[in-house]
């Protein structure tokens, strides 16, 4: 068994994290005693394992100190989005039940409106010096003992989706009062045995740490005792600087991030050595083919890709190699057992693209939400995260889509992700979206939106020549009939493109789809 109190005995002076910008670092022995402090704080404040705590900051030091002393006083912790409304941050504070919310100068704004005074409310800290209506978090916490708290119990997180869909919806694991060394086995075979992450290993964290990947991983690397080193925000070039001067072994990233490295000009990307990396996992959203087959070539075999949910009710893997004799998939289930439903309900045939199911999988409910979990489930119990794909003969599964991101034209179904996958390889393009819009006589048609590297682009003549290049690799039921540009498409830190925002502007608001 490994938890980071462990390595604190057995390599005091190692360093834990490190963020990427800042060189500011924390031991282990630093890791263990502060959050040893947060821990009896959270005691003294009357919470106990079972209780809940939301926080609300940028990447920093302190976030994963706060993680590790929620998680060693058994309380459940939900990491919230920095871009997200009031309104949405209001709204995860109060159905997870928060005891108590911690912010930083830098997001204050966002969580001071929540404070009224009123009974009942959370308790409300602030990092470095709190401004009005905040409790000192750091002055607390460094009043307490720096030894372990008498009743250790294992705690966990509990994430929010991204809402890319409407509200966001917080998975709740039950709390099994375990000691706090008991590994997540997911994370162990994907990290440890799948990539080879070990006590030597420097993992580099590129995204926000509240989204679930990146702070489950960051959790795993400092399990299994290696450094992690943590970025402020992502930069492509950032990334490759950091590869090199850190001798990165592993990394997690989003396919997002290998499109922006791979439009770095050719004697950036040559510039830096990356041969240090053993291992770099990605997910979030499928990869396009030709994206991947580029970082394959450029950082060898060593992409390890999965698909799963917060809801943990199945989890494939693919490595490299099996990527490059099955292109295009997210890898064979083990987690679970994938199944393909059509819309009566019964499996589909090899090759034939259904609803994404998990059988003989762990279950999960939605908190506070028993119509959207019973929604996730058949009558069988399989269950399903709403996304589209099939099976080929060996068992490999392939994303299509979402659900809900389905085009229907003229009968015909159209998924979206095959066309934006052909344009995003367009050397002008930083960034794309396709989804259907009203057409009177088809029900629907494909539209583009499309972020030029040069917005002096964008116009009739660029239109035409993308929709050219559309039809040289697709047939003309998949192309855009038509093409908008945008300087930014709105995608969350954390690479998910949140379509809706874009397609809900051409659906007259009574029609609009969910």
């Amino acid at each position: 068994m490994t938890h980071p109190s462990i390595h604190a005995r057995n390599h005091p002076d190692k360093t834990a994290y490190q963020m990427a910008g800042t060189g500011k670092a924390i031991s282990y022995r630093e890791l263990d005693e502060r959050s040893n402090q947060g821990a009896h704080l959270f005691r003294v404040l009357g919470l106990k394992a079972g209780d809940h705590i939301a926080f609300l900051m940028e990447n920093r030091l302190a976030f994963m100190e706060i993680c590790w002393a929620a998680q060693r006083a058994g309380l459940y912790y939900t990491a919230i989005s920095r871009y997200l409304t009031q309104d949405e941050i209001a709204y995860i504070v109060r159905d997870c039940g928060a005891k108590l919310v911690i912010t930083s100068p830098k997001c204050a704004e966002q969580i001071k409106g929540l404070i009224t005074g009123e009974p009942g409310e959370p308790l409300f800290f602030m990092l470095d010096e709190p401004l009005p209506g905040f409790r000192s978090w750091d002055r607390g916490a460094i009043a307490q003992p720096v030894t372990p708290i008498a009743d250790e119990v294992a705690g966990y997180d509990m994430l929010y989706s991204s809402g890319t869909t409407g509200r966001p919806k917080g998975i709740k694991r039950q709390s099994e009062n375990n000691p706090i060394d008991v590994p997540n086995p997911f994370l162990r075979l994907l990290c440890a045995d799948m990539c080879g992450m070990n006590g030597d290993s420097i993992y580099l964290s590129p995204a926000p740490l509240y989204h679930a990947a990146p702070l489950r991983f960051n959790m795993m690397a400092i399990t299994l005792g290696g450094t992690s080193v943590i970025m402020e925000s992502f930069d492509a070039e950032q990334f490759l600087q950091l590869v090199e001067r850190h001798k990165i072994t592993q990394s997690q990233l989003v396919p997002t991030m290998f499109v922006r490295m791979l439009k770095l000009p050719e004697e950036v990307r040559m510039r830096y050595d990356v041969s240090s990396l053993k291992g770099a996992i990605h997910a979030a959203a499928p990869c396009p083919v030709d994206i991947k087959a580029k970082m394959i070539e450029w950082w060898g075999p060593i992409l390890i890709e999965y698909y799963a949910g917060s809801e943990g009710n199945g989890v494939t893997v693919s490595t490299s190699q099996q990527w490059l004799d099955h292109r295009g998939t997210v890898g064979r289930a083990v987690v679970g057992k994938v199944r393909i439903l059509g819309e009566d309900d019964l499996e589909m045939p090899v090759g034939e693209i259904g609803a994404v199911y998990f059988a003989d999988a762990p279950v999960f409910s939605y908190h506070n939400d028993p119509d959207k979990t019973k929604r996730a489930y058949n009558a069988r119990g399989w269950s399903t995260l709403g996304d589209v794909g099939y099976l080929d003969g060996e068992g490999f599964l392939y994303l299509t889509d979402r659900k809900s991101y389905m085009i229907i034209s003229g009968g015909v179904n159209i998924y979206p992700q095959e066309t934006e996958d052909v344009l995003i390889t367009h050397p002008e393009i930083a960034d794309v979206a396709v989804f259907g819009v009203p057409n009177e006589e088809m029900g629907e048609e494909v539209k583009a939106v499309v972020q030029p590297h040069d917005m002096a682009r964008a116009g009739k003549e660029f239109e035409a020549e993308l929709m050219v290049f559309c039809r040289q690799h697709l047939s003309p039921i998949k192309c855009p009939r038509s093409v908008d540009f945008e300087a930014e498409l709105p995608r969350t830190p954390t690479g998910k493109l949140v379509k809706r925002h874009l397609r809900d502007r051409y659906w007259p608001k009574a029609a609009v789809k969910v």
